[in-house]
């Protein structure tokens, strides 16, 4: 508990409750810690929510960065990333995650100022790196110029489905009526990031169902200084088309960082539903796979 309280005390999320209490003041504080990273408003500390305060605590400079088994995450990779992007170097999606494409474009940015090409973010590296920053950097990001120039490119590879609820096998059927479709089905978050990943998949829709859920709702990919603008028009389209479909509950579209949105290098939409009728159901699936054939996915 004292560490709870010395994680959000750093980050200026000050409790008035004692060391060794979690009370209601903590839980408010979390509450806020979890909004501002994206993540489900619950004020408890989940394993998510843990894992991101750790990760909040890094500080640019404050370890090397490089490509580890697991990657690196945290929040000086996300600093690392913006400074990249703002110097022309592509270090992919920033997401604070230290993986093969932003070790790339430190190699490139290294290779580019004469330094030790090693992928690693050394001190050496990160001196040169700020004295670019203060003469040459915008403040734009190469990486949403990218991002908006290749959000209307058609995509190729399959479509995967995964997730809990009767949606999954559902919008399966329905997407297979149009092509490519890999129903992963109930696998952890992780090994369904492994598995599209690895596929080269052009979407991955993710489905939760919950009893107590009145609204749908249709979450992409939106974290730090960057989110999916391919996922949020996909979301919007499918949440205006949902509108127009009668008896279903109403449609809200939020950018947010879970983790199915976090670790598939593609464009995601994390969809939460709560019980609907059989004919609900069936507009739902359907109307999901026409918006994603008519978006050309």
């Amino acid at each position: 508990m004292r560490e709870l309280h010395q994680r959000l005390d750093s980050l200026g999320y000050r409790s008035t409750d004692a060391a060794d209490d979690f009370g209601d003041a903590t839980a408010s504080l979390v509450e806020a810690f979890q909004h501002a990273r994206g993540l489900p408003l619950t004020g408890e500390v989940d394993e998510v929510t843990w894992e991101r305060l750790i990760e909040a605590g890094w500080s640019l400079g404050a370890r090397l960065l490089y490509v580890t088994t697991p990657l690196l995450r945290g929040d000086d990779v996300a600093d690392l990333q913006v400074r990249l992007a703002q110097l022309g170097f592509n270090p992919g999606r920033i997401d604070g995650i230290f993986g093969p494409v932003t070790a790339a474009a430190l190699t490139d940015f290294q290779r580019h100022r004469g330094l030790d090409v090693d992928g690693t973010l050394t001190r050496a590296t990160l001196d040169e790196l700020r004295r670019m920053m203060r003469r040459d950097a915008d403040g734009h990001l190469v990486t949403d110029a990218i991002d908006l120039v290749t959000s209307s490119i058609r995509l190729s590879g399959p479509i995967v489905i995964c997730g809990t609820g009767p949606l999954v096998e559902r919008v399966a059927r329905e997407c297979t009526s149009y092509g490519d479709c890999r129903n992963l089905g109930d696998l952890a978050c992780g090994d369904v990031a492994a598995q599209a990943n690895a596929l080269g998949a052009s979407l991955v829709l993710s489905f939760e169902a919950k009893e107590s859920l009145d609204v749908i709702h249709v979450h992409y990919w939106a974290s730090y200084r960057s989110h999916s603008r391919r996922g949020e028009r996909l979301a919007s389209a499918l949440a205006s088309r949902l509108s127009h479909t009668p008896d279903l509950a109403r449609v809200e579209v939020t950018g947010m960082a879970l983790p199915i949105l976090r670790e598939t290098t593609m464009t995601t939409l994390h969809i939460e539903h709560g019980p609907a009728s059989e004919a609900d159901l069936e507009a739902l699936a359907h109307d999901v796979a026409l918006v994603i054939h008519n978006r050309g996915l």
